[in-house]
């Protein structure tokens, strides 16, 4: 659950989510359960978002394009500064990670993230770079495949040795 502490009682508190519900906490889920406070001192909080593009991308220039992205959303901070980081070379895609400051995390965490996203996938387009769909490769060592018309109209491939 994320929201702003409206009231602190004795026995609850309540919070009040982005969504304007309103959800009443015992006080002792303060003790017992671990509790996140996005605001509790320092209010900047790095945001990290996953990139996949696909196998042969110009890498560079996915760089370029996320950091402009981060550059140009209001919200994220200038320092510390964006960074964009070569995660692995995934089953479908090459993954990077797009880390971003702000102190939105706070107020308007889903709203910050999918204004980034949109964004993200709005210049990867613009820019020509693609972003990957799972795919999986069939390779046939040998053999021949028969289809064969089954009783009922449907058809029936098989694999048979050579």
């Amino acid at each position: 659950m994320a929201g702003q502490i409206t009231k602190i009682s004795l026995r609850s508190t309540i919070v009040v989510t982005n969504d304007n519900i309103t959800i009443i906490v015992p006080n002792s889920n303060f003790i017992t359960n671990p509790v996140t406070n996005w605001s509790y001192g320092d209010p900047k909080v790095r945001l990290r978002l996953p990139v996949g593009v696909a196998y042969g991308s110009d890498v560079e220039k996915l760089k370029r394009v996320l950091l402009e992205i981060a550059a140009e959303n209001p919200a994220v901070l200038k320092e510390p500064a964006p960074s964009v980081r070569f995660l692995e070379f995934g089953d479908s895609a090459l993954n990077f990670e797009l880390a971003v400051w702000t102190i939105d995390m706070a107020r308007s965490p889903t709203r910050f993230r999918s204004d980034l996203f949109f964004a993200i996938e709005r210049k990867l387009r613009e820019n020509h770079i693609e972003i990957p769909f799972p795919q999986r490769d069939l390779h046939l060592r040998s053999g021949k495949i028969t289809i064969e018309n089954k009783s009922g109209g449907g058809f029936e491939a098989g694999l048979q040795p050579d």
